[in-house]
């Protein structure tokens, strides 16, 4: 938590410590659920979250990846709705909490500490608005090239510097991608027959980085 510890005063530090709790979750569990009521900021400790909401028909839309130490959870509470996505675990992770009542009391008292929600909603605000375009204006190629490129950025290269360091299912991409899990899986044989990546059950090793950039440019 080191990006909101720093601007913490000392005693503000001790309410949180005292107020702080860590939960376990199992690859797949849910962290929260859409139409559910907020209480809680979470903060990504270990592991991999993914924020989603199911469309037309239960077809499900991968809204924001989630890596350690990121925060989420919260924009709810401040609109005073109640969840309009879900939260669940991509693999066994770690994930802390802070009841959020008391976080709105913090952010009275603190402005460093309010201007740090300010600058993460208006990151993630503008990061939609760009994920808005890009899904709807490119063509799937260019899409899932995009998605490839963001789960290497997001979490990450294993040791080799080119397998990535997640394990996605096709339907999880697919859903990452806007695109039918069919179609993925075909744009992902193409990738293959082209020496863009290796695919090796649900590990992928990206080999042509250049070429991927730009088809997710001109995709």
């Amino acid at each position: 938590m080191s990006d909101l510890w720093s601007i913490l005063t000392p005693e503000e530090k001790r309410i949180v410590t005292d107020n702080f709790s860590i939960h376990h979750f199992k690859k797949n569990q849910m962290v929260y659920a859409e139409h559910e009521d907020p209480e809680y900021l979470w903060v990504l400790l270990k592991g991999k979250v993914k924020m989603y909401k199911s469309g037309v028909g239960d077809r499900v839309q991968i809204l924001r990846l989630y890596r350690p130490v990121q925060y989420f959870g919260y924009r709810a509470y401040f609109a005073r709705e109640q969840y309009v996505s879900s939260a669940a675990a991509f693999e066994m992770s770690v994930i802390g909490c802070i009841p959020m009542d008391l976080v709105e009391k913090l952010i009275m008292g603190n402005n460093d500490l309010a201007m740090f929600f300010i600058h993460e909603l208006s990151r993630n605000l503008g990061g939609s608005d760009t994920k808005i375009v890009n899904l709807t204006q490119k063509h799937i190629r260019g899409r899932l090239a995009e998605a490839l490129l963001l789960l290497a950025e997001n979490y990450g290269l294993e040791d080799d510097e080119s397998t990535l360091k997640i394990c996605m299912s096709r339907e999880d991409l697919a859903s990452l991608s806007n695109m039918t899990t069919s179609n993925a899986i075909r744009t992902l044989t193409t990738f293959v027959n082209e020496h863009l990546i290796i695919v090796d059950g649900r590990r992928i090793k990206i080999i042509n980085v250049p070429q991927l950039r730009k088809i997710s440019k001109f995709g």
